[in-house]
């Protein structure tokens, strides 16, 4: 995959997990503070990714450890929303597999 396709799917990604969380918290009680904290990151961080900048990439991969743990909890202790945990994992899986895709290939690719 080149840097381009990389910058493109790892944002779109994170706009997909945005929008699962808008969409999972939209009736929440807290919704400003639910936003905040679940939708808001993943958008700052496409936005980053987006703009180039450098560590954007790197702290989807880190905050998407977090999001795939919460998922994880979710499903567990809330069935009835278990629908959005899961994708909610899945998305987590696809930003932690995209964003570390570049260094798995240098590390583990062809030595030239």
């Amino acid at each position: 995959m080149s840097a381009r396709a990389q910058k493109w799917t790892l944002a779109a990604v994170l706009l997909a997990l945005a929008a699962v969380y808008a969409a999972w918290f939209a009736q929440d009680r807290h919704w400003l503070a639910s936003q905040l904290v679940f939708t808001l990151p993943p958008l700052l961080l496409a936005v980053g990714v987006l703009l180039g900048r450098g560590k954007a990439p790197f702290w989807a991969g880190v905050l998407a450890l977090f999001w795939f743990s919460h998922g994880v909890m979710s499903a567990w202790s809330h069935p009835e929303t278990a629908h959005w945990a899961w994708a909610e994992m899945l998305l987590a899986l696809a930003v932690i597999g995209v964003s570390s895709a570049p260094g798995l290939r240098k590390r583990f690719g062809p030595k030239g």
